[in-house]
Order: structure tokens, then C-alpha cells, then sequence
């Protein structure tokens, strides 16, 4: 049997009344926050590297600045997961699952997305 493919969450740079959040680099600050948490844990060390985790991503669609958040952060470490989902909370973001905006096919081509509704759901 195949594990189900992890859900994907939007944070848009909007907040739920149609402002643009600030400041401008908020979503570069909030997934390199969440860095270090990878499959197989953070490398250390000199053959480290500085990069984002595939579990948090900046990504800028349709002009708007947005993390893209996977559900597999919550089974690696659910503090980090709430870390995140309470960010978008506390700072009134737009936040939509990805398989409420998209068929699956369309997965792989993330950063071409139509703009995207102001769905809360959390």
C-alpha cells in the first residue's frame, strides 16, 4: 500500500481583509526558520549547505509572495507545524490547501498558479 502524497498548504502575503503583509521579505524569514527541518534531519558540519526545507518554501505566485507548507512537517516535528499555521494565524494570512485549489496533475507546476482565493481555513 502507498502512503498518501502530503497536503499542501498556501500562506499568502495577504491578510484576510486585502492588505499586503510586511515587510516585504516575511516569507524568506519564515521558511528559513524552519530550515532545519528535513527528511533525514539537518546536515551539520562542513559539507553542510544553507538552503530551505522542501517541507516550507518561499515561492512568489501570481505576484503575490507565499510558503508553500507541506502536512509531512507535522508528522517530522508538529511544534514546527504549529509554529507556522500560528504565524499565519496571529498575522490574519490567507491560507488555502492545495488540493482545494488544484487537481492533482497540477501539483508539480506550483509556481504558476492562478491567483488564489482568500480561503481560511485554519
Amino acid at each position: 500500500m502507498t502512503n498518501p502524497k502530503p497536503r499542501q498548504f498556501f500562506i499568502q502575503g495577504v491578510t484576510q481583509d486585502g492588505r499586503t503583509f510586511r515587510p516585504s521579505d516575511w516569507s524568506e524569514r519564515l521558511a528559513g526558520a524552519m530550515s532545519c527541518f528535513r527528511p533525514g534531519g539537518g546536515a551539520g558540519g562542513i559539507g553542510a549547505f544553507i538552503g530551505y526545507s522542501p517541507y516550507c518554501v518561499p515561492q512568489v505566485i501570481d505576484g503575490v509572495k507565499c510558503v508553500i507548507v507541506s502536512d509531512a512537517l507535522k508528522g517530522l516535528e508538529p511544534m514546527a507545524w504549529d509554529f507556522v499555521m500560528n504565524f499565519a494565524r496571529d498575522n490574519n494570512l490567507r491560507v488555502a490547501e492545495a488540493r482545494l485549489l488544484l487537481d492533482e496533475a497540477d501539483l508539480p507546476d506550483l509556481p504558476n498558479l492562478p491567483n488564489l482565493p482568500g480561503t481560511q481555513l485554519f
